[in-house]
């Protein structure tokens, strides 16, 4: 009988230890950490657009790239950025989904790479909550996060991870008041 409670405490024992471990490498895996680092250079004169108070990339600095994103849920946390996804706009050139210009006036959004997971997302829609607000929008671009500094990213450096790029439609459905558009703090799910 003595040598079964032992068994069984050993036994307990590694099969708590197998979990724990087994939850440390899951959560470990979870977690989004940089790609690397691209050095920035200087865009020729007017070919960084500055619309929206856009970046445009500092020669020499280094910044970081991405190629994930964090951890979806049904309230996945994001910072808001404004973009025009209109020709001639700050989004550079038409959007990857449907090789498309869109209006200010339509509510659409670029993701973050990792997010936007290889065009997965492309002209599906997304809930955007913030201020006491939910408005939905589609996803036609790539924030891209893993590159930048270059004419195809108009000058500006890579996106962060954790980026919900929005057109104008976007922030008036949220009811920010203009002077504070540029960035904001929300969670976004799939529609």
């Amino acid at each position: 009988m003595d040598r079964m409670k032992r068994f069984c405490s050993n036994a307990s024992f590694i099969l708590l230890a197998t979990l724990i471990l087994t939850s440390c490498i899951e959560s470990e895996a979870q977690k989004c950490r940089p790609s690397g680092r691209i050095r920035g250079k200087k865009a020729p004169p007017g070919q960084c657009n500055q619309e929206n108070d856009s970046d445009c990339c500092i020669e020499g600095k280094l910044y970081t790239t991405y190629e994930c994103s964090p951890p979806m849920s049904s309230h996945t946390k994001a910072y808001l950025t404004l973009n025009s996804f209109q020709k001639g706009g700050d989004g550079g050139g038409p959007s990857e989904c449907d090789n498309q210009y869109h209006s200010d006036d339509t509510p659409v959004v670029a993701l973050s790479t990792g997010w936007f997971n290889h065009r997965s997302r492309c002209l599906h829609n997304i809930t955007i909550t913030a201020n006491g607000r939910s408005v939905v929008a589609m996803v036609v671009d790539e924030c891209d996060s893993t590159e930048g500094c270059d004419a195809d990213h108009d000058y500006q450096p890579p996106c962060p991870n954790n980026i919900v790029d929005a057109s104008k439609a976007v922030w008036k459905a949220l009811g920010v008041p203009q002077n504070e558009w540029g960035g904001l703090d929300i969670t976004w799910s799939d529609a």
